[in-house]
């Protein structure tokens, strides 16, 4: 196993594939970010709002008010240097901290892609992805190299394969194969869609959307690692991808997973992707090929892919975490989040909070617009752990405003995948009295239904 194990470590493929990948990578981080500060999106999301949702265990970061826009910045350029080769280990580890930072100042804007991207970056650390076709390779020729180890392109394939696979096995249960759930709900809204409007309405296309959807992420990883099946799948890629953001408003998302794709291909395809990147701005790639034609890259200790690999070893295991809870998933969530499970659940919710005083008996009703905005309220109204943190946010405002003795009490209803709404959080429940862990929580009533598969 040991020797084995050397083996792979001294084995060795071109530069191009992973330097291909940093250019795009940078470029994608880039226009995500001009996106979201163009769109206004700083000042709703992460200024405007009075409280913040935070992960359990990170409730220290937050948002650094005005000085959110100086964040933002930092990860955009930061990510132009990523692109370019410059400085890349320093760009890519403040990347990492700082997109991290800003994914996880509010959960209420969890999306599952932003949680790859931060793996991603995370990944990246410790790749030599500055090592070809790079401003650090230019500067420094002694630095510059045509072959790297094959382990460090091999776990971008990997990482990438994960999410596809555990995307589609978790679309293998009754809600998504039996019931076309939910994309019944989302496809006859795309009543306006030019052409394909009417087409959004009949019921055997959820259900070859349904199906379709779990066969494709199932199959496309082997189908992607398979040379004579490459050029195909890439093509099932981008259809695939781009009627995701035709039908979804799933950002930049799509087109991550496009060029990510492109990391499957021989090294021939790559450097016929660098050779027209030269010609549109005019670099002579045979200059930066100079001298570097036999050297080849090599760790100078296990160390980088010893962390590669337990850092894959954790993405394989932590999506199964659910199982340690006997609840219904969909349901309760506990599990739900990081473990790719992408667009699965249609929830919609109610959740009238009451403030009581426990001595005189006295009540009143919270209006939750004073404190949340419709996102966050929509977010809030679904989901356990948002429920519990926003009733102790409520319990501390109102305590501060002097009011003594008082519980706090949800009456909360939701449904999920088109199911009639039903009873949520225990209403009898002082959530005050209740605390965040990842133990299950028992004040969550029972989902009166099943929910077969993974």
């Amino acid at each position: 196993m040991v020797s084995r194990l050397n083996t792979y470590r001294n084995k060795t493929t071109e530069a191009a594939p992973l330097a291909v990948f940093r250019i795009f990578f940078g470029l994608m981080m880039f226009i995500s970010i001009v996106r979201f500060w163009s769109n206004g999106w700083i000042d709703k999301l992460y200024i405007q709002p009075k409280l913040f949702f935070s992960y359990y265990g990170f409730e220290w970061v937050q948002p650094l008010g005005v000085y959110t826009y100086l964040l933002f910045f930092i990860c955009a350029m930061a990510a132009i240097c990523i692109a370019l080769g410059y400085r890349y280990r320093i760009a890519i580890i403040i990347f990492f901290l700082s997109f991290t930072y800003i994914e996880l100042m509010d959960k209420t804007t969890y999306l599952n892609h932003y949680y790859f991207i931060s793996c991603l970056s995370f990944l990246m650390i410790f790749l030599p992805a500055n090592a070809y076709y790079s401003m650090d390779a230019q500067r420094d020729r002694d630095k510059a190299y045509k072959q790297i180890p094959k382990w460090t392109v091999d776990a971008i394939k990997l990482l990438i394969a994960l999410v596809y696979l555990y995307a589609g096995l978790a679309k293998l249960n009754s809600d998504w194969l039996v019931a076309a759930m939910p994309l019944k709900i989302w496809l006859p809204a795309q009543y306006d869609l030019p052409l394909l409007g009417n087409l959004m309405q009949q019921q055997w296309l959820h259900y070859a959307f349904s199906w379709g959807g779990a066969a494709y992420d199932l199959a496309i990883p082997f189908l992607l690692f398979y040379r004579p099946t490459r050029w195909a799948a890439f093509g099932l890629v981008v259809i695939f991808h781009l009627m995701t953001r035709i039908l979804f408003p799933i950002g930049m998302f799509p087109y991550v997973m496009i060029v990510s794709a492109l990391v499957f291909f021989d090294a021939g395809v790559h450097h016929k992707i660098l050779k027209t990147i030269s010609t549109i701005f005019r670099i002579k790639k045979e200059k930066t090929d100079a001298g570097i034609r036999h050297k080849t890259y090599r760790n100078k200790t296990v160390a980088p892919m010893l962390i590669v690999g337990l850092f894959i070893a954790f993405q394989l295991l932590f999506p199964w975490r659910y199982l340690l809870y006997k609840n219904e998933l969909f349901w309760t969530e506990e599990g739900y989040r990081f473990s790719w499970r992408v667009m699965l659940m249609e929830k919609a919710g109610y959740a009238q909070f009451k403030i009581v005083d426990k001595k005189k008996g006295t009540a009143f009703l919270v209006d939750n617009t004073d404190f949340l905005s419709t996102f966050q309220e929509k977010q809030m109204s679904t989901q356990p752990d948002f429920i519990l943190q926003y009733a102790q946010f409520l319990g501390k405002h109102f305590t501060a405003q002097g009011h003594k003795n008082i519980a706090v009490y949800v009456e909360s209803y939701v449904a999920l995948n088109g199911r009639l709404s039903q009873p949520y959080i225990d209403p009898k429940v002082n959530l005050l009295e209740q605390e965040e862990s990842f133990g299950t929580k028992d004040w969550i009533l029972e989902f009166k239904d099943e929910i077969k598969g993974f």
